[in-house]
């Protein structure tokens, strides 16, 4: 079984950063090889992918993230990270990591609260 830990989150103003990271940990998974994406959760409980980086190391954003966060892995560690800059208000919200698309594993981790606030 695959686990994933995501760790980071906090409480932030306005215009701050946060660094998020996730650690993907079990057997029958090579990180290297896959595509990995930060998630985040939208008010209605479904979680739409914010940042991918894909196995050779290009990226997406989405729209709503292009120009602050900054994804990115370190395959000998099996971890990725989010840079997350000049966070705004409507940032706030839970992040998770996963794998994108129809390889997504079933498990999800617990994310990790990101709370922009004054």
């Amino acid at each position: 079984q695959v686990h994933l830990v995501e760790s980071g989150g906090g409480l932030v103003q306005p215009g701050g950063s946060l660094r998020l990271s996730c650690v993907v940990s079990g057997s029958g998974f090579i990180f290297g090889n896959n595509p990995m994406a930060w998630y985040r959760q939208t008010p209605g409980k479904r979680r739409e992918a914010a940042a991918i980086m894909t196995a050779d190391g290009s990226t997406n954003y989405a729209d709503s993230v292009k120009g602050r966060f900054t994804i990115s892995r370190d395959n000998a560690k099996n971890t990725v990270a989010l840079q997350m800059d000049s966070l705004k208000l409507n940032h706030t919200t839970i992040y998770y990591c996963n794998v994108p698309g129809p390889h997504r594993l079933t498990n999800w981790g617990q994310g990790t609260q990101v709370t922009v606030s004054l």
